[in-house]
């Protein structure tokens, strides 16, 4: 009788230091381990997330292309802004948490978040981040498309849920499209799962680190800015402290300045020949902070079109602002504009 071929006849599993690296089959045992095995699984992976888009409609493609890449611009605008994370600056989360706790109907939480502002902005930067990367690359959609949504409602609620009329609020129409994309997910049964095995808690956690990684590269772009807003900030603090603003004869009339007020939030100061008013630099709307435009002497939100007049108790001239920026109480005393 013929000699027949050697056959491997290892059962899978059946011993322990090598059984969920071998596969039953005739000829030489092969090990998918180490590098080979990384191979595999990015190949598998890469096409996991092709299959992802082409399965789905032009419709929902267009819509996850958008949100996941809005989200991460949002999140990389937010790394790249020095100011964004440091106090005293005109576009600190801070100040933003400030203006939200008074027009805000859930106000109240973000005077506690104020306490912690700058851990509140990370967060906000790095979930930016992490839920636009998870959407494009197909990792737990369905809750990265919930995170979305729960996100915009929050931002909806912080600034814009008193817009008039209502479609002018950004925030509400992103909190319309996560929500038809969640549910266009959650009605797959497949996609609506959230794997919390081995590899979905490795996908999940490789998102989070990729997150950190791309706002700490965000961070590098925004170095040099960071140091100049840093030696101004402690210039404006060391002349708050002591309540003087500028000296008097350093404001020409008709000129304006801005300074930091008592609460650490920007402010303007005006100058004319019947003497000196303030306003709260920030936005009534969403927080940002106005500057003054010398060629149509009003405030003007850089972020969404309010404008203010200055001359007339800084009233809301147009835009989605719905009050006049705070007064900030000022008066002359001797050779100093002080605040009072």
């Amino acid at each position: 009788m013929a000699e027949q071929p050697a056959v491997n006849r290892q059962v899978l599993g059946s011993n322990p230091s090598q059984g969920a690296a071998l596969y039953f089959h005739a000829g030489p045992i092969r090990n998918y381990s180490g590098q080979g095995s990384s191979i595999l699984i990015m190949s598998r992976r890469i096409q996991s997330v092709t299959q992802s888009w082409q399965s789905q409609s032009l419709a929902t493609r267009v819509i996850r292309a958008w949100l996941g890449v809005t989200w991460i611009y949002a999140g990389w605008d937010k790394a790249t802004d020095s100011g964004f994370l440091t106090r005293g600056s005109a576009t600190f989360i801070g100040t933003q948490l400030s203006a939200y706790s008074v027009n805000s109907p859930i106000g109240f939480l973000f005077n506690k978040a104020i306490e912690h502002a700058t851990l509140v902005g990370a967060f906000v930067m790095v979930a930016e981040f992490a839920i636009g990367i998870a959407t494009l690359l197909w990792v737990s959609p369905t809750l990265a498309a919930f995170g979305g949504f729960a996100m915009s409602i929050g931002l909806w609620l912080a600034s814009s849920w008193h817009v008039n009329p209502y479609f002018l609020a950004s925030d509400s129409a992103y909190a319309v499209l996560w929500l038809a994309y969640f549910l266009t997910l959650y009605s797959n049964r497949s996609s609506a799962k959230i794997n919390l095995d081995r590899r979905g808690v490795l996908r999940i956690s490789a998102v989070a680190a990729t997150a950190v990684i791309a706002a700490g590269i965000g961070k590098l772009f925004s170095g040099n800015t960071s140091k100049e807003n840093s030696s101004k900030s402690k210039s404006t603090n060391s002349s708050s402290t002591s309540n003087n603003i500028i000296k008097l004869a350093d404001i020409k009339e008709g000129a304006t300045h801005t300074f930091q007020a008592a609460n650490g939030a920007p402010a303007v100061l005006f100058r004319t020949k019947l003497g000196v008013y303030a306003y709260s630099a920030i936005c009534t709307h969403e927080g940002c902070t106005v500057n003054y435009s010398a060629r149509s002497g009003y405030l003007e939100c850089p972020c969404h079109g309010a404008v203010f007049d200055p001359a007339d108790g800084a009233k809301v001239l147009s835009g989605p602002a719905p009050t006049p920026l705070d007064s900030v109480k000022v008066a002359i005393n001797g050779e100093w504009v002080t605040l009072v």
